[in-house]
This record gives C-alpha cells, sequence and structure tokens, in this order.
C-alpha cells in the first residue's frame, strides 16, 4: 500500500531547489530525480537482452 501512495506523490523538484542550502543539495535532488528513470531503464534493457539471447 505505502508503494502505490509513494508513486503516486508529485515530487516538486523546483522548489526543492529553491529552497536548498548549497549546490551540493541541488545536485542531490537532480541524482535522485533521475535514478528511479535510470533504474527502469536498466532493468528493461536487462529484460529486453536475455530474452532476444533466448529467442536465437
Amino acid at each position: 500500500m505505502n508503494i502505490c501512495i509513494n508513486l503516486l506523490q508529485q515530487v516538486n523538484i523546483e522548489e526543492k531547489i529553491k529552497d536548498a542550502p548549497d549546490r551540493s543539495y541541488e545536485i542531490g535532488v537532480f541524482i535522485g530525480a533521475m535514478l528511479p528513470f535510470l533504474v527502469l531503464v536498466t532493468i528493461a534493457y536487462i529484460i529486453y537482452y536475455f530474452n532476444k539471447k533466448k529467442n536465437q
């Protein structure tokens, strides 16, 4: 149930960056926003690669 709630929450990155105490916090927010996307792309590529290899 918590997973569903977390997926539905909207994070306002611009507001976090505006309230950031320093530049390193901004970099952390950016990495934190991009990390889930990169993980999903990596998982999708691995699934694609193994399925393609399996069919050959």
